[in-house]
């Protein structure tokens, strides 16, 4: 879950004020008058305030970020530290120059910062299987250790299935909801279109109720849209980065994130998985709604939609009755099932 932000007001408290004490605590060792005290107080708060600066900065990076950077950092300063040492420096044209060590100090600071820099850049540009080919086993430890998450994009959210089918077992796992989905959600709910304001609090609604289920981990990401680059491409992006399955019910979206290699689940998929098949000689219960095409037909459907015409069943039409399927046809409109009355049902009207 999230850091909630009274934690971290409560953290910035404590380290100021353990700044503070510092501060005065340093003088008093060296025995100094008492004035001197209290500048190492306005020093120690100066500092705190300084580094909590500092931290709301870094709090627009990600963990995945920060720590891909220091990898970059570590590498490019590994780079320098090889390029100083090929025996550069050891040149006699080099050691006949006036002030040879002072050039020498501002060419190494010079090739280290550099490198470092540019280790930096390239890291926070590279995702996660490019780190994979330097070190192989990170994937793998993340994958056992973690598992994938799910990354939830707003359609599935506003669906509202998700808590019902969460509280099954088929799902589970961390759930994670980008920054800019939640943006999302929130201006469909402020639009002064009455449908789109309907769906974004409806997607709220399923947001909060997903948050009060304590067997749910959820977490925002704090992602951001890129510029320029559409809501699908940042999603399957994203998923790629932090290798997660994405949850979705667009169609399209999920045609993107497979070309990235990217782990789709889509609820009218699972439906349509999750349909029956009727074959010839299945007996189940139908409730009949209405008359068919010749004069003794009735009609019923099953969950998923398909027709299923019961023969000499006018009678019943408003019922539920105890069918036998005799056959079944597939056309351009769907699945057309026929079936008769049970014989049981037959005698008794009889």
């Amino acid at each position: 879950m999230p850091v909630s932000s009274w934690s971290i007001r409560l953290a910035r408290t404590i380290f100021l004020i353990v700044a503070v004490l510092l501060g005065a605590a340093i003088p008093l060792g060296f025995k100094v008058s008492m004035w001197i005290v209290g500048l190492g107080a306005l020093g120690g708060l100066i500092a705190g305030i300084t580094f909590i600066l500092i931290d709301d900065v870094l709090a627009r990076f990600s963990f995945r970020e920060f720590s891909a950077g220091t990898f970059g950092l570590l590498i490019g300063l590994f780079c320098a530290s090889l390029i100083t040492k090929v025996g550069f420096f050891d040149l006699p044209w080099f050691h006949n120059l006036e002030d040879a060590d002072a050039w020498k100090s501002i060419i190494e600071v010079c090739v280290y910062f550099s490198l470092g820099f540019f280790g930096i850049t390239l890291a926070l540009r590279s995702d996660r299987d490019q780190f994979s080919l330097i070190i192989p086993y990170v994937r793998f430890r993340r994958d056992a250790s973690e598992g994938e998450p799910m990354l939830l994009d707003s359609n599935v959210i506003i669906d509202g299935r998700i808590p019902r089918i969460f509280a099954t077992g088929f799902l589970s796992g961390i759930y994670i909801i980008p920054r800019f989905v939640v943006d999302e959600l929130q201006r469909l709910a402020d639009s002064r279109d009455p449908i789109k304001s309907a769906r974004g609090k409806r997607g709220i609604d399923c947001m909060q109720e997903m948050r009060e289920t304590k067997s749910m981990n959820i977490t925002i990401h704090e992602a951001a849209l890129r510029e320029g680059e559409p809501v699908d491409v940042c999603l399957a992006s994203l998923a790629r980065e932090l290798n997660a399955r994405l949850l979705t019910n667009d169609i399209n979206l999920g045609k993107v994130a497979k070309l990235r290699n990217v782990t789709v689940l889509n609820f009218h998929d699972l439906t349509r998985a999750m349909q029956p098949e009727v074959c010839t000689g299945d007996e189940f219960e139908l409730s009949l709604v209405k008359p068919g095409r010749d004069k003794h037909q009735a009609v019923g459907y099953l969950p998923d939609g398909a027709m299923i015409v019961v023969n000499h069943a006018i009678q019943f039409i408003g019922e539920t009755v105890p069918i036998v399927v005799s056959s079944t046809l597939q056309t351009s409109a769907g699945r057309l099932i026929f079936a008769e009355l049970k014989q049981s049902l037959v005698t008794g009207e009889g």
